[in-house]
């Protein structure tokens, strides 16, 4: 339409104010006055905090060029249009785990099998290659998987078959070259799961009771390779050995290789932000650390390591887990509470008398961009009750990244039985969930919140637990929980029954799954919920691509993984004849609209 215009811009801009934007999309096809100022930087300011209700105090994302392509980025290239359905899997879905180039993806569930899926085929569709069953091991499900760096193994963690209050699992490594097993190493509890420190070595877990509610738990660092290529050389090596108290357990371990030059800060809560620097000076950090409990055995080998007298006075007895905590209730009907005060008080004084005392100059938080870099192995625990509700944090020294070396670790005195924690976040809450940033800087935590002010009395009786979940981040530069908690998915199971809601972040987004059925997605940025993903049944699993944040996969207790595309990248699979003339904001809006494929989902938290 060529014909002058009719109305003054600034006429036309307040009326496009008061349009949702879609009508100002369809506006600005109508003539070459209107487009201009449909695509006004101040109009597209003004709807994307309106539409996305961001607060305005936040700024724009450091990376943004401008306020439209914001919008439509926040639109148009969040994976939530449903493109593929893998039903390849017999029983609940527990885990998913992409390559490091994302070429690949490895998925855990209840029928006990490991099975990997090629996700670089002509067609776009992802299709399985490979499935190993565990059964012939004695386990009785897989639970998580981890490629190691370079792509060439891939570590799988189960739980075995055994009486109904075991708590044993164990480690198994595949060589993705044949699929041959390579090695396979015991795991206790199973819910620590088990990763990569790097190509080669791997950690696990094991677990000693010394009393009804004490405990002790000691990493292994294991060498992926079994075969002994000398006597001499190491296939393990102790690297932590830590009491526990009050029926705490440590669980779900991690390594976060935290780099000296990273990416910018992550700007999470603007007003808190502010808020914490004005007081900084009144109320200065302080890592919280542990007095951890009583001593405890090690292997039958390390009886005598210990001692008679670093051994509790009680009786050893069954192993709980946050599935099997039944035991421990068990025990106590025949210890009366002036027992287990005594047993508790013990366990603390024994701790402070045998436990290693940290070095503070190992972990120091330090302003982005100053330090060195760091490898922190971050694991759940706890001091007040057997459910998980700290963050543990240990620097992993440079001698300690191999096996050679002393198999019980570095020298230490008669007297120190155990290793203290170098850092301590409490998250006042149950820990159901923690994922790390593609460059490990920020440590993201699903946790459902206690009551404010509750205070714990007896440590088999957490304190009720919400049913929202909320996911903090922690900044693992400064060794430090931001202020404000993303929330939107929900959880619905008590304390004794929590299972693990995996969740993965990426450079923009974060998504969990939840209990009510859905997966979630948030941008990191903004703090806002951006889709909601439909399945059947509780959501345990999200993975997004490394290679491509715009693929992201859901695992759900229906027995289906789900594989979700950005609209933006299903368009373009639907156009293949146009693959270097990308279709403008507007089209790209209104085939979304058409989707019958995003009625399973709902975008930018609007059902």
């Amino acid at each position: 339409m060529e014909c002058g215009p009719v109305l003054p811009d600034s006429l036309v801009l307040e009326i496009f104010l008061r349009l949702p934007h879609e009508a100002v999309l369809s506006a600005g096809l109508v003539c070459r006055q209107w487009l201009a100022v449909s695509r006004d930087e101040f109009l597209w300011r003004e709807l994307f905090y309106s539409f996305y209700r961001i607060p305005r105090s936040v700024p724009r994302h450091p990376a943004s060029v401008s306020w439209y392509r914001e919008f439509k980025r926040l639109f148009d290239c969040i994976p939530c249009v449903e493109v593929q359905t893998l039903v390849e899997h017999t029983d609940q879905v527990l885990h998913l785990a992409f390559s490091h180039r994302g070429h690949r993806f490895s998925s855990c569930s209840k029928d006990c099998t490991v099975k990997l899926w090629d996700t670089e085929r002509p067609d776009g569709n992802i299709s399985m290659v490979h499935s190993s069953s565990m059964r012939q091991f004695n386990w009785g499900y897989t639970q998580f998987s981890q490629f190691n760096a370079d792509d060439t193994l891939l570590l799988v963690s189960g739980v075995y078959l055994g009486p109904h209050h075991s708590s044993s699992g164990e480690i198994a490594v595949i060589s993705l070259d044949n699929y041959t097993l390579l090695s396979r190493v015991r795991n206790k509890p199973y819910d620590v799961f088990g990763c990569w420190l790097n190509e080669t070595h791997l950690i696990s877990g094991n677990l000693h009771w010394i009393g009804n509610m004490t405990s002790c738990s000691v990493l292994w660092l294991n060498k992926a390779f079994q075969d002994v290529e000398s006597e001499n050389v190491n296939v393990v090596k102790r690297l932590f050995k830590i009491q526990n108290v009050n029926a705490s357990t440590i669980r779900t371990v991690m390594v976060a290789h935290c780099r000296r030059h990273n990416n910018p800060d992550l700007v999470l809560d603007y007003e808190a932000q502010t808020q914490a620097r004005r007081q900084k000076e009144q109320q200065q950090h302080q890592p919280l650390l542990f007095d951890l409990g009583a001593s405890g055995s090690e292997e039958e080998e390390e009886e005598g390591e210990l001692g008679e007298a670093a051994r509790l006075p009680t009786a050893r007895h069954a192993q709980p887990t946050i599935s099997g905590i039944e035991n421990v209730i068990q025990s106590r009907k025949n210890v009366g509470p002036t027992e287990m005060a005594i047993e508790t008080h013990l366990a603390k004084m024994m701790g402070k008398a045998h436990t290693k005392a940290p070095d503070p100059s190992l972990i120091v938080p330090s302003d982005p961009g100053e330090g060195e870099d760091k490898t922190y192995l971050l694991f759940t625990t706890g001091s007040l009750t057997y459910s998980p509700h700290q963050i543990g944090i240990k620097l992993i020294k440079p001698e300690q990244m191999t096996t050679s070396g002393p198999v019980l670790g570095e020298e230490r005195s008669s007297d120190e039985f155990f290793d203290s924690l170098d850092h301590v976040i409490d998250i006042h809450g149950h820990i159901i969930g923690m994922g790390l940033s593609p460059d490990h800087r920020y440590l993201y935590v699903n946790s459902r919140a206690w009551p404010a002010g509750c205070v714990i009395s007896d440590p088999m009786s957490p304190p009720p637990i919400a049913e929202e979940i909320d996911l903090h981040v922690i900044d693992l530069k400064s060794l430090r929980e931001e202020r404000r908690s993303l929330r939107a998915h929900r959880a619905f199971t008590p304390n004794d029954e929590c299972f693990f809601i995996f969740l993965d972040v990426s450079r923009d987004f974060v998504a969990s799954g939840a209990e009510d059925k859905h997966g979630y997605i948030w941008d990191r940025h903004y703090n806002i919920c951006l889709a909601r993903l439909a399945h059947d049944d509780v959501v345990n699993s999200v993975a997004f691509s490394p290679a491509d944040q715009e693929l992201l996969l859901s695992a759900s207790d229906d027995s289906t993984i789900k594989v979700w595309r950005s609209p933006r990248m299903v368009r373009l699979a639907q156009a293949p004849h146009h693959p270097h003339r990308p279709r403008g904001l507007l089209s790209s809006w209104l085939s979304r609209n058409k989707n019958s494929t995003c009625a399973s989902s709902s975008v930018n938290g609007k059902p």
